[in-house]
């Protein structure tokens, strides 16, 4: 830490240094299933931050000193062991004209929050077009559609003719002087430049934060898609997969198969350790386990241990509940995975997959929304006690957003870890 570890947090004057390789450790050794001096607590602020720092949600996705402000206002008032980052920004999308999302203070009002428009952005004929060369469909077919000042891209040649070399030399020196072709191109560049600015403020942050003691998430990497849901997700949609599941099968499972392939090659491209899985459409709510056994576990199952054996540690959140799920889960490799559960019950969590993976999660948003002291003082007492037991917790919220929790009940319940998690 050099000079840095001369900044103090605010943590009874412990040197930053010295918090930052306690807190480090604490959640490296909840990583890895070991028993941590104490359970640590980790806060995804996300909205929560408009509130808190009398900003608009649109300050936050545009503005990065604006949000990485707040972050560190709230990371120093609660003093967790982990925050986590920020690294939505609408700023490319408002570029590219994307159809999928939807931003404050453009196609939303400056107070609302990010939305995603689910939409069938893949029609069931390109199935074959998909199965046959991916790169090409989506760069020619998929973002012309989903992107209106990309449309110029369809206008490229076929792009496995680049294998040719020299002979297709000319065919796409010619393509590249169509006027909306060099419109996408030029509408590319510029959304890069803005995001590769808005990186560089993610970059800044950490590190300032790590001089004040604070690491960042250790859940970070590449975020990918389980296969199902990569088909589901931004392609079909939910109403195209269900038709699909049932009138395409083969094509879907191909499909899904594809997408393994690609994803983990991108996640090693990544040069980092980790990658985020969110779990859509996967849950008990969701599909029938018969569907879940044919078009989602193994297929899960399969990529994460394929990014396992790249030396990746696949961090997955189980959106919705996977109490009847739960089962399958305990069929991965033990200590490879990191969970992140949102309605499970935690506790049936600890029982069954204790032992196979990092737990994360726990406190509901709700009762930092509703709760009192006692109620809130005595729920973590029970997290810490059962699921904190032996290690292997971390504790966060439900979801990845405190947006509307009652800032005393936050304190309430960061001091109350902290009291009740040496166990």
């Amino acid at each position: 830490m050099s000079d840095k570890s001369a900044i103090l947090a605010e943590d009874h004057g412990t040197p930053a240094a010295q918090l930052y390789a306690e807190r480090s450790k604490r959640l490296a050794d909840a990583l890895e299933l070991k028993k941590p001096d104490r359970v640590p607590i980790s806060l995804s602020f996300g909205m929560y931050l408009a509130k808190s720092e009398g900003v608009s949600r649109q300050e936050l996705y545009e503005n990065p000193d604006t949000l990485y402000g707040a972050i560190e206002n709230a990371t120093r008032r609660y003093q967790p062991d982990a925050y986590a980052l920020m690294r939505l920004t609408s700023g490319p999308s408002q570029i590219l004209g994307e159809l999928m999302t939807k931003w404050p203070g453009h196609q939303l009002s400056p107070e609302n929050s990010f939305q995603f428009h689910e939409g069938e952005y893949m029609k069931v004929e390109d199935y074959d077009a998909f199965l046959a060369d991916p790169g090409d469909w989506a760069i020619r077919t998929y973002l012309p559609r989903i992107y209106p000042t990309l449309q110029g891209l369809s206008k490229l040649p076929p792009l496995g003719m680049a294998s040719v070399g020299f002979y297709a030399l000319n065919s796409f020196l010619s393509s590249l002087k169509l006027p909306e072709v060099a419109t996408a191109l030029e509408a590319l560049a510029k959304a890069a430049r803005v995001q590769v600015s808005w990186s560089q403020k993610i970059d800044a942050n950490v590190e300032r934060m790590a001089a004040l003691g604070f690491p960042a998430m250790p859940f970070g990497g590449e975020s990918i898609h389980a296969p199902f849901d990569f088909m589901a997700d931004t392609l079909r949609g939910m109403r195209g997969i269900f038709l699909d599941m049932r009138r395409n099968p083969d094509k879907l499972l191909a499909a899904e198969e594809k997408s393994i392939g690609m994803q983990v090659a991108y996640a090693v491209a990544s040069g980092k350790k980790r990658a985020f899985i969110p779990l859509h459409r996967g849950s008990d709510g969701f599909i029938s386990l018969p569907m879940f056994e044919r078009f989602y576990w193994p297929q899960l199952k399969d990529f994460m241990l394929r990014l396992i054996d790249a030396g990746i540690t696949p961090n997955v959140f189980y959106e919705g509940s996977w109490d009847k799920r739960l089962e399958y889960l305990a069929e991965l490799p033990k200590g490879k995975t990191v969970g992140k559960f949102q309605q499970s019950d935690i506790f049936k969590v600890k029982e069954v997959l204790g032992d196979t993976m990092c737990i994360n999660g726990g406190m509901p948003i709700s009762m930092l929304l509703g709760s009192d002291a006692v109620q809130l003082r005595e729920y973590t007492h029970r997290l810490c006690e059962e699921v904190g037991k032996g290690g292997g917790f971390i504790m966060t919220t439900d979801i990845a957003d405190m947006e509307g929790c009652n800032p005393e009940m936050v304190k309430v319940w960061v001091d109350s870890t902290k009291e009740f998690g040496k166990v």
